[in-house]
């Protein structure tokens, strides 16, 4: 088989269109969680905190030169060592309301399987030949 061959092979089973399936949607969630954090979340809790955006928290681990803003775009642009630990706590904060989703996500998912699984299952009918001998049986009782 050519290396070709076998890549396309590859390539096309359900289970990597799946996860490249999975990765895309994956991807876009991502995104809307990050703008959910940054556009909603994070204005309310800067508020609550007295900070309006927390990406731009830092401590100068340098000295500013003359003539840069005191601004941690401009102090980068600068080349100022910057200990930026806002934009951490708002990717922190991502993750933790991601991973909350997504356990909502998955209890529910688990629910529903489990009210699938506990429903009574039909019962089953004797294939015909036990039919036939079971009225066989049930003829020969009676006198």
């Amino acid at each position: 088989m050519g290396f070709f061959t076998e890549f396309r092979e590859f390539a096309v089973k359900g289970n990597v269109v799946d996860l490249a399936v999975g990765v895309i949607i994956g991807g876009a969630f991502g995104k809307i969680v990050d703008s959910l954090v940054a556009d909603i979340i994070m204005p309310i809790v800067g508020l609550i905190f007295g900070k309006l955006d927390f990406s731009n928290l830092y401590v100068v681990l340098g000295t500013v030169p003359a003539g840069v803003a005191n601004n941690l775009a401009e102090l980068k642009k600068a080349g100022v060592p910057v200990l930026a630990y806002g934009n951490f706590i708002t990717i922190a904060v991502n993750f933790i309301i991601l991973a909350f989703v997504i356990f909502l996500m998955v209890k529910q998912i688990n629910r529903l399987r489990r009210s699938t699984e506990e429903a009574p299952a039909a019962p089953d009918t004797p294939a015909e030949d036990i039919v036939l001998l079971r009225e066989i049986r049930d003829s020969l009782k009676r006198p």
